[in-house]
């Protein structure tokens, strides 16, 4: 597929109601197939930062320190290059997990907000009986975009899978939690993707999931919001407490943000041309 450009912008605004530090994770990462250029991040005069040291494949963190700012806000902007491939589904085969390589053997894992051993016998009653293991992850993206309800407010950020699936509603993060912790349960790794969503409406930072199938990673959206191929990617992790937009030590109130993903050049991939092939963005 075509390298295709993307200007991103992002734009937090807090109330600082004591000192605090912040692990802040909006900047897009640099990777083989995603480029960046014209990379500007700011912050109000006052507050420190740095970026902290990236270990290999990992994510990309500022370590921010409000001093005395009691208005903070933040702004970034990048241009971001990517290639996205699509693999035909002959292609793609299962790996037993003898197999797996070891640094995916953590996404088999239950964690935090992905209780796959508490799904276990809902995800084999559900998807037990589909032999591809792509097919399988496939069935669990239809599952959750016919299942559960996209609705704002309906949870927290303490909002685990298992508690998604019993009450039936969420937003992009709950969706992805619930794709991973089913894929987990079946024995496919899975990891939570943070990032910016080309066109997407409302405009804000995206979740969705990968599950490793073969030898790849390969993108799924329960939500259906988001053109995968349009994607930009921020993080990944277990799930969303290792790849959070902000995690602040201290008191913060969030009172404005704004995001941005757009491009000239970016058509979306088909639905037809995902019936018989999986996207791969990266790293």
């Amino acid at each position: 597929m075509p390298a295709v450009p993307f200007r991103i912008n992002a734009w937090l605004q807090y109330e600082v109601l004591e000192r605090s530090t912040m692990l802040l994770s909006i900047h897009a990462l640099s990777t083989a197939r995603q480029k960046l250029r014209k990379e500007v991040f700011r912050v109000t005069p006052g507050a420190s930062w740095e970026e902290l040291p990236r270990v290999p494949g990992g994510n990309r963190y500022i370590r921010l320190d409000t001093g005395d700012v009691r208005h903070l806000e933040i702004s970034y902007a990048v241009e971001a290059t990517t290639r996205c491939a699509l693999v035909g589904l002959d292609e793609i085969h299962r790996t037993a997990i003898a197999k797996i390589p070891h640094q995916k053997i953590p996404y088999l894992f239950p964690s935090r907000y992905c209780q796959s051993d508490r799904l276990w016998r809902l995800a084999m009653k559900t998807f037990g009986g589909t032999e591809h293991p792509y097919d399988q992850v496939r069935a669990i993206s239809d599952w959750i975009f016919e299942n559960i309800d996209y609705l704002y407010g309906a949870t927290n950020v303490e909002t685990s899978a298992f508690d998604t699936v019993t009450q039936r509603a969420g937003v992009c993060r709950d969706f992805a939690h619930l794709g991973i912790a089913f894929c987990r349960a079946l024995s496919i790794p899975a990891r939570y993707l943070t990032g910016y969503a080309c066109n997407m409406r409302p405009q804000d930072f995206h979740a969705c999931f990968e599950a490793y199938i073969g030898s790849d990673w390969f993108a799924f959206d329960p939500t259906r919001m988001a053109a995968l191929d349009g994607l930009v990617r921020i993080a990944t992790g277990r799930d969303a407490a290792d790849a959070s937009v902000a995690t602040i030590f201290g008191r913060m109130d969030l009172t404005g943000m704004s995001v941005s993903c757009e491009s000239e050049e970016f058509e979306a991939i088909g639905p037809d041309a995902l019936e018989r092939a999986a996207m791969m963005i990266g790293p």
